[in-house]
């Protein structure tokens, strides 16, 4: 797990957004843009065993945020299946999803259309 640097405020923070791998850089870039002190991003880098104890530890630090996990993959791969397993580490907040809607293949085979979409996902994640 590794916490978000740039939030001095943690109470101030209003969405917890995790995630892995590249869309991280993704939605970094995004909020470089265009600043918001309201929304952490917290990189998960080991899915299992995920580290639950860490997790928790983390979420706790933000006790007025929703939570969000945000993948690259269609809502039905990815990390999300396992993830949503493991959440009743975090408490009794839920966390909310956000990724391509569910499909057979993880990719779309359109340069356009994957670009179309990963501009929504960030909306998504980070608005």
């Amino acid at each position: 797990m590794i916490d978000d640097a740039r939030i001095t405020d943690k109470s101030a923070v209003t969405r917890v957004v995790f995630m892995a791998g590249k869309l991280y850089y993704d939605l970094l870039a995004e909020l470089e843009k265009n600043p918001n002190p309201e929304i952490a991003l917290v990189r998960l880098e080991q899915y299992y065993p995920l580290p639950g104890a860490e997790l928790k530890a983390i979420a706790d630090e933000y006790p007025n945020a929703e939570f969000v996990w945000a993948q690259d993959e269609p809502e039905n791969q990815g990390a999300w299946p396992f993830f949503i397993i493991e959440t009743n580490k975090l408490g009794p907040r839920e966390v909310r999803l956000v990724a391509r809607t569910a499909a057979a293949s993880p990719a779309t085979g359109s340069a356009k259309r994957h670009a179309t979409e990963q501009a929504d996902l960030i909306r998504r994640a980070l608005y």
